[in-house]
């Protein structure tokens, strides 16, 4: 009982004790803690996604951000060739402004955390990697270029009647140098990623960033060796001489052309002169020959070494050049500096600059008489040098007199700077690019340098593709029919074979002389048989070159397997064919090469002749293999 009296109540003891409260609560705690991880979850998807649509804007801003840059290169290509800086020094500034924000857009701390992830990352390191080049292009490359063009006198780099000035060049030599191995190394940047696991949407802006960082590598690299070279070649440190050689294609040699007319060509401060002039003819035969390779030798005979007409029976330029030095001074007692090559159809493209030359020398005048033109242009020049001279003139010293008079009419005109500097510059550039103008240095330093371009007419060395292939003509009428003469060349990829690549290079030649030339033409021109090829017929000895390692494995003459002479040359194959064609004949002649190793594109090298280059060589096709 209570106190009060009444009766306390006991409690009733409940089934359940503390022990199942805490299990009453753990339903609670359940669905708080899935809360928490579905919040966490809902979070991070949240910043995943943030940072992916921060990742994609970053992405639009670079991509747009170089997209503007690339429209602009163009634009600056054309103002660097109008040479207006003006314009060159605004547009580089634009385009600096668009590389620096597509750099700054991949250099964010997010995009820089997520290029280390799997998966993803190699994609936007590339892309990171192709903004922060294309800013270096543009900072330590296109800026520069763009100072040295405002610094520079153009008009100086042409010849003018005070020289050719090449101090400014020297002075810019450095900011060139400088320029280029910024762009190299970029360019080795991006041809270091391996490109073999990205998007397309990354791969294929790489793709097109190292095709045109290849190109600008490329012609920055020529810049910066002609800027070196320049200076001491055009005797800014001792007085230069070089024999000049006037090549006549339509009698044709391997480089393009029999060197007829021989002149010594002085350069001193840029000031430029021609002096001694001569002829092959004149020089003679050598007894005993000059020093030849003994393996090109083997090949063109010793011809090669004996006659200055023969000395460029080798496409290797430099043999050539050293052979007619070597010639020049046992007959003169002078050893010139360097060895140029020149053709009458790059004379036509100097005369596109200088305009018309007049023949004002009594003794020329005389002998152009009142069928050759004593006023040459760009129009007439090629006709009347490779064909007219041996109609009107039948003395073959007068022949070697008009063609050396008007060499000289045309190189006082180069000399005096008359003209159009720009035409002249481009018009020397499209010589050297056809290998019409060849250059030779007797300096080891500077044959180095040269030796890395095409302008050295070289067969072998960083100058030749891997898989080149060249296709060369040596005249075999002793005759100058070779202007009548129309030939095609072109590359065939044919079928693999064996695990190798095989490829064909096609000629075919027409003799387009009237069928009456026997009648018609000069018997200096004919060769009147002399040398037993009929008369009006014409007969080219052909010469193939291939690449490196490979074989001549046929030869065919119209579809039918034939005979020919078979060399190598600095390790090249060489397969040699003689061609006889009578008036109005076509054949076409078919070197198939095998086990090539190479795996690049090919590229086709020729004899520049006296057609247009365009109308020679024509594009590469595919064989059709099943």
């Amino acid at each position: 009982m209570n106190v009060d009296g009444g009766y306390r109540v006991q409690p009733v003891p409940s089934s359940h004790g503390p022990k199942d409260r805490t299990h009453r609560h753990k339903p609670r705690r359940r669905k708080r803690k899935a809360f928490l991880i579905a919040a966490c979850l809902a979070f991070l998807a949240l910043v995943a996604v943030a940072a992916t649509a921060w990742l994609a804007v970053k992405a639009a801003t670079a991509k747009d951000e170089l997209n503007m840059a690339a429209s602009l290169l163009p634009q600056l290509k054309d103002e660097v060739m109008r040479r207006d800086a003006a314009a060159a020094g605004r547009t580089v500034e634009t385009l600096r402004g668009h590389t620096t924000n597509a750099r700054e857009a991949t250099a964010d701390p997010l995009w820089r955390l997520a290029a280390a992830l799997p998966g993803v990352g190699p994609n936007l390191r590339a892309a990171s990697e192709v903004a922060t080049t294309a800013d270096d292009v543009a900072t330590l490359g296109a800026a520069p270029l763009v100072g040295v063009l405002e610094s520079l006198d153009w008009k100086s780099l042409a010849p003018s009647e005070g020289g050719v000035d090449v101090r400014p060049l020297a002075s810019a030599s450095p900011a060139i140098e400088s320029a280029s191995n910024a762009v190299a190394q970029s360019s080795e940047r991006l041809d270091a990623i391996d490109s073999a696991n990205l998007l397309p949407q990354i791969s294929e802006p790489l793709r097109q960033a190292r095709s045109e960082l290849g190109s600008l590598r490329m012609g920055l690299r020529t810049a910066a060796d002609f800027a070196a070279l320049a200076p001491a070649m055009f005797g800014t440190e001792s007085p230069r001489h070089y024999l000049l050689l006037v090549e006549n294609n339509a009698e044709v040699r391997a480089t393009g052309g029999i060197p007829g007319a021989l002149a010594v060509l002085s350069v001193d401060e840029g000031h430029l002169s021609l002096g001694s002039q001569s002829s092959a003819t004149r020089l003679g035969s050598f007894t005993p020959p000059v020093e030849m390779y003994p393996e090109q030798q083997n090949i063109y005979s010793t011809r090669l070494g004996k006659f200055m007409q023969d000395a460029n029976l080798t496409p290797d330029f430099p043999s050539t050049a050293e052979i007619a030095q070597a010639m020049w001074e046992r007959e003169f007692g002078q050893r010139v500096d360097g060895v140029i090559s020149i053709d009458p159809i790059a004379l036509s493209y100097v005369l596109d600059a200088t305009g018309p030359v007049k023949l004002t020398d009594p003794q020329l005048v005389a002998t152009a008489g009142e069928s050759l033109p004593v006023e040459l242009t760009s129009k007439n020049v090629v006709q009347t040098l490779l064909s007219d001279v041996y109609k009107e003139i039948a003395q073959p010293e007068l022949q070697d007199i008009y063609l050396a008079g008007v060499a000289k009419e045309v190189f006082s005109a180069l000399a005096s700077g008359v003209g159009d500097d720009k035409l002249l510059l481009d018009g020397l550039a499209k010589g050297i690019a056809e290998r019409r103008v060849l250059l030779w240095s007797s300096s080891p330093e500077e044959q180095a340098v040269i030796g890395r371009y095409p302008a050295s007419g070289s067969i072998s060395g960083p100058a030749v593709a891997p898989a080149e292939f060249g296709l060369y003509f040596n005249d075999g009428t002793g005759a100058k029919m070779d202007f009548y003469v129309k030939r095609t060349v072109q590359l065939i990829k044919e079928c693999p074979r064996n695990g190798y690549e095989q490829i064909t290079v096609r000629v075919t030649s027409t003799n387009t002389a009237p069928a009456e030339a026997s009648t018609v033409l000069p018997r200096y021109v004919t060769g009147d048989g002399v040398i037993g090829v009929p008369i009006g017929s014409v007969q080219t000895n052909i010469v193939a070159y291939g690449p490196v390692q490979a074989n001549v494995e046929t030869v065919t003459l119209d579809g039918q397997k034939t005979e020919f002479a078979p060399y190598f040359h600095s390790d090249r194959p060489v397969g040699v064919l003689a061609l006889r064609l009578a008036p109005g004949e076509s054949k076409t002649v078919d070197f198939t090469f095998g086990k090539i190793v190479q795996h690049t594109e090919p590229n086709l090298v020729v004899t520049p002749t006296v057609q247009p280059v365009k109308d020679v060589t024509l594009p590469t096709e595919n064989a059709s293999c099943g």
